[in-house]
């Protein structure tokens, strides 16, 4: 993996994290909304991600790197423990993905809130209220997991910078 593919990595997952707090936020912001512009109730939203795929050129390189030539070359390590961690590690190689990718996003299926006070105006013949099924505390517990990983990524891609940067020091 070269590095620009690492740094593609964590960018394609600040976007997706940021898409999944932009629905976070909405989610939070229409709590209190007993209908939408339609005039239907609001309904929280969950964000699905999926492994981005990766490209041709990336499986052909992939192939290449764990052709039979290469590991031949793997034989002429003098321990077995060595031998078998290389092994290991381009198996690893050919499992990860190309980054991840947001899919959609879809409504949550639970139940709304029915709270009672017959003086609101949507209040039905009982007296209740539908309120959104969203739970502030669930939503504050997923923003802060976002941001988390937000701030993960940023550190890899300014690791990976730092990085490059010391590799062009050593060019000089």
């Amino acid at each position: 993996m070269n590095i620009f593919k690492a740094m593609d990595i964590s960018g394609s997952a600040l976007t997706a994290q940021r898409y999944r707090m932009d629905i976070i936020g909405e989610n939070i912001a229409n709590a209190d909304s007993t209908r939408t512009a339609d005039g239907s109730l609001y309904k929280r939203k969950n964000v699905i991600f999926q492994e981005r795929p990766l490209s041709f050129s990336d499986h052909m390189n992939i192939a290449v790197s764990n052709s039979s030539v290469r590991m031949a070359r793997a034989h002429h390590y003098s321990d077995n423990q060595r031998y078998a961690s290389t092994l290991l590690g381009r198996r690893l190689q050919t499992t990860g993905g190309g980054g991840v990718r947001v899919v959609s996003h879809v409504e949550s299926q639970q139940p709304e809130k029915l709270v009672y006070d017959p003086e609101h105006p949507d209040a039905n013949e009982d007296g209740y209220v539908a309120y959104p099924n969203v739970d502030i505390e669930r939503e504050m517990v997923d923003f802060i997991s976002a941001t988390r990983s937000y701030e993960a990524n940023v550190t890899a891609i300014n690791n990976f910078k730092n990085i490059a940067m010391k590799a062009l020091e050593i060019g000089r």
